[in-house]
């Protein structure tokens, strides 16, 4: 694993200072990554560092524990997929800070603010054609099109405001085909290949968090399609119906 950079070292023998070590800290200590609770006030930051330095973070969702790096870095996105073990033509998520964001990285021009203000922040992507912000040619190469999410999770939607309001790619952090996880000690066998974990606890308490987010597919003006049905297909198909987006396939 590459070496950590110096400030971030210096976050995280601050963090080991003036704290007790839990088991899972300790465990994390062996494998030199560091393990750091969301609400811990150095959180932020040692997330910021990783990032700048093109490392992959975990860290929880509104759903499922999730792997995140910058977006627009292309050794970052390589090395996530390397680390998720998944076909690099299997397309990933971004997570933005808000609606704004959302507009900034795909089009949604035909998306009305109070439909998207209905939908978000919540446990859904919204797939939609991307735009040049989004500049990554390793970013999903096989479509034009980008899933957004904007998860109801302060620490991650603080984590997208630090981030100079750029991207974070988001994919769940387990080895592609096994079962998201829903505490970081379930993707433990992740963390030596992580810049650090931050630990949310236990983020669901059944096991139809698992499902993650629902996927919707928007980018044709007046029509959805429903790409996977997560955790959050009814209400999303109520406000289908209340906004008169026509279905064209469901599954």
């Amino acid at each position: 694993m590459r070496r950590l950079q110096t400030p971030l070292l210096r976050l995280v023998q601050a963090y080991k200072h003036h704290h007790t070590t839990s088991r899972m800290q300790h465990q994390a200590s062996e494998l030199r990554t560091p393990v750091c609770p969301v609400g811990d006030e150095a959180a932020l930051q040692l997330a910021r560092q990783c990032l700048l330095s093109g490392q992959v973070i975990a860290l929880p969702t509104d759903t499922v524990y999730g792997l995140a790096c910058d977006a627009n870095n292309e050794t970052a996105i390589q090395r996530l997929y390397e680390i998720k073990g998944r076909d690099e033509h299997k397309p990933v998520a971004i997570c933005v800070h808000n609606i704004a964001a959302l507009r900034r990285f795909g089009q949604a021009a035909h998306l009305s603010d109070e439909l998207l203000t209905r939908l978000l922040p919540g446990p859904l992507t919204i797939v939609i054609e991307r735009t040049a912000q989004l500049s990554n040619r390793f970013l999903n190469p096989s479509t034009s099109k980008i899933g957004i999410r904007i998860p109801d999770f302060n620490f991650m939607r603080d984590l997208c405001a630090v981030w100079h309001e750029q991207p974070l790619a988001l994919t769940s952090a387990n080895r592609s085909s096994a079962p998201s996880s829903l505490e970081a000690i379930e993707f433990r066998s992740l963390w030596p290949q992580l810049g650090a974990v931050f630990d949310a606890g236990q983020i669901g308490l059944t096991e139809e968090r698992r499902l993650a987010s629902t996927v919707i597919d928007l980018a044709t003006p007046g029509y959805f399609e429903i790409v996977r049905a997560g955790v959050a297909l009814k209400p999303t198909l109520s406000l289908m119906e209340e906004f008169g987006i026509r279905a064209r396939k469901i599954l």
